[in-house]
């Protein structure tokens, strides 16, 4: 919300967005007043296809359109390169989502300095985390930077004096000062989970589960040439997706769906009017899509134990 109002969403206006990530994505652009356009996803990277992007702003589909908001999902950035020419080319500010990919990097720029505006997220869960919820805005341009520093403070440029409405965005201090003894570890963590991809990506292929054919029961994601991914989720795409999972939590292996609805068929989004079929990549994404354990304690013995659960599985 912060970003996107900072950025200049105003009621009727509209943002594209990637129709599989979290709810957040796609709430905070109503929460700002806007209204989402869903775009469907890369089925190689599941983040937001460059070629439906421009096929979708070429046919003058969003009107009053405002801002690009990709989501660099799982720990590696989108397409920047493909997105930034489309967004200077049809005037239009980058809000990037970077709640999973502290730390990434498209080419040689951080994740979170590439767009006009971009927004991490310090949940828990995450690969620098807080001890509770907290987050992050970050941008270069001093006028934004000015904007929130207002809003995030119930619109007050100084005390008792309130220019416009805003929210309690404050970060508390005890998260802050979490982060910051965290924060120097960020680098060996997102290292470690970089290790554990690769050991996965050779388990699974030593298995026999994934083929460079594509023909196998598991699938990984493409890692672009040009994203240095930090893996905030290690996804696999599987076929009878639902079983696996069960048979692994039997195992008392832990898996999780990110995410089993894709963002435009949520019923909370039924007033936009798209329609089951309308977004094919997002969808069979949500079908096959599973987490597989990724943290940077994870052991060797941890990721044969699964492999071979997975393997044990199909066979």
């Amino acid at each position: 919300w912060l970003a996107l109002t900072a950025v200049g969403v105003h009621p009727g206006d509209s943002v594209i967005t990637t129709a599989f990530s979290f709810f957040a994505s796609a709430s905070a652009i109503v929460r700002a007043g806007g209204r989402p356009v869903f775009v469907d996803v890369d089925p190689h990277t599941l983040n937001l296809d460059p070629h439906q992007l421009e096929a979708h702003l070429r046919a003058g589909k969003s009107a009053r359109l405002r801002a690009l908001l990709p989501v660099h999902l799982y720990g590696q950035c989108a397409d920047m390169d493909a997105l930034r020419q489309l967004a200077d080319e049809f005037q239009v500010a980058i809000v990037e989502d970077a709640a999973q990919a502290i730390g990434a990097r498209w080419r040689d720029a951080r994740a979170g300095s590439i767009g006009a505006l971009a927004t991490f997220s310090f949940y828990p869960s995450k690969n620098l985390s807080a001890y509770g919820d907290a987050g992050l805005v970050t941008t270069n341009h001093a006028e934004f930077a000015d904007h929130m520093r207002r809003l995030r403070n119930h619109g007050s440029p100084q005390r008792y004096r309130h220019e416009e409405l805003g929210w309690n965005c404050r970060l508390d201090a005890i998260q802050a000062a979490v982060l910051r003894v965290k924060l120097p570890h960020l680098e060996t963590w997102n290292r470690k989970r970089r290790e554990h991809a690769a050991a996965y990506d050779l388990l699974l292929t030593q298995s026999g589960l994934i083929s460079a054919t594509g023909d196998s029961p598991v699938r990984v994601l493409t890692r672009s040439p040009h994203a240095h991914h930090v893996y905030h989720q290690y996804v696999i795409r599987a076929q009878r997706r639902d079983e696996l999972r069960q048979f692994l939590t039997d195992r008392k292996i832990g898996t999780e769906i990110y995410y089993p609805i894709p963002l435009h068929l949520q019923p909370v989004f039924a007033y936009l009017g798209y329609r089951e079929g309308d977004l094919p990549e997002s969808e069979r994404a949500a079908r096959e899509v599973l987490a597989l354990p990724m943290f940077p304690e994870l052991t060797d013995e941890e990721q044969q134990w699964v492999v071979e659960s997975i393997a044990e599985f199909y066979s």
